[in-house]
């Protein structure tokens, strides 16, 4: 079995080599799992694209001709990816690829189609993850933690479904089902428009808990408060959309 992990990428030469050798030192090899690393760059402006240049005959690398999002970042690695399992990994060091161990067995154990890494799946975990908002409480970067509940809520009430992180940044999918989706938003509102869409299918979304280190905006963080918005808009339209 293959996991294809598709890396977006977009201004990250602070964290991108250190993401990689996270990613290279994860051991599947207990589930017998080969690992497929795609990297898409989408139009980087810093110094990225001259760290990935060098890694081209290890990593299958792509590059987007300017900066279109990451939906289409993630569109271009699923339709360049051979694996059974594809996984979206941020290359900002929030997400530990580690939890590749606890997102990867419901595929093999339960027969999983879907599977999201939980920030907020058990007590502890909403306790911990709020301590942290808390210790970084900046105005915006506290109203994109209240955004991100609000999108999980509304994903809810919408679609009849019961998950408790919508907005996760770990998305793991069995290939035919993602490859079988059509996705035509190219920012940040690809999470919420794929949701959707498997929602409407009626294929079950298998939550997991994961870790989570937020970074500050100071440190890189991209999400703004219009993409909340623009999120609330993707749920609405494509739970009306026939």
């Amino acid at each position: 079995m293959k996991l294809s992990i598709i890396i977006p990428v977009y201004n990250e030469e602070r964290t991108i080599a250190t993401l990689l050798e996270r990613v290279e030192a994860v051991d599947l090899s207990p589930w017998d799992i080969e690992k497929e690393i795609i990297i898409v760059d989408d139009g980087s402006k810093d110094g990225t694209i001259h760290i990935l240049s060098s890694l081209k005959k290890k990593y299958v690398i792509a590059q987007l001709e300017r900066n279109m999002g990451k939906g289409a970042a993630v569109r271009r690695g699923i339709e360049l990816a051979s694996g059974d399992i594809i996984l979206v990994q941020d290359a900002d060091l929030e997400y530990n690829p580690d939890e590749y161990k606890v997102l990867i067995p419901p595929f093999i154990t339960n027969h999983a189609q879907v599977v999201y890494g939980s920030r907020f799946l058990t007590y502890q975990q909403k306790k911990d993850n709020f301590t942290r908002v808390l210790r970084r409480i900046k105005g915006t970067y506290f109203f994109a933690y209240l955004g991100g509940r609000t999108i999980t809520l509304v994903t809810n009430i919408l679609y009849g479904s019961d998950i408790t992180d919508e907005p996760t940044g770990y998305k793991v999918f069995r290939a035919d089902v993602i490859k079988g989706i059509t996705i035509d938003q190219n920012r940040f509102e690809w999470e919420p428009e794929v949701t959707a869409k498997i929602l409407r299918k009626g294929i079950p979304i298998v939550e997991v808990p994961i870790t989570y280190v937020p970074r500050s905006y100071e440190e890189g963080k991209k999400i703004k408060w219009k993409d909340g918005v623009m999120a609330l808009w993707t749920l609405l339209k494509y739970r009306v959309r026939r």
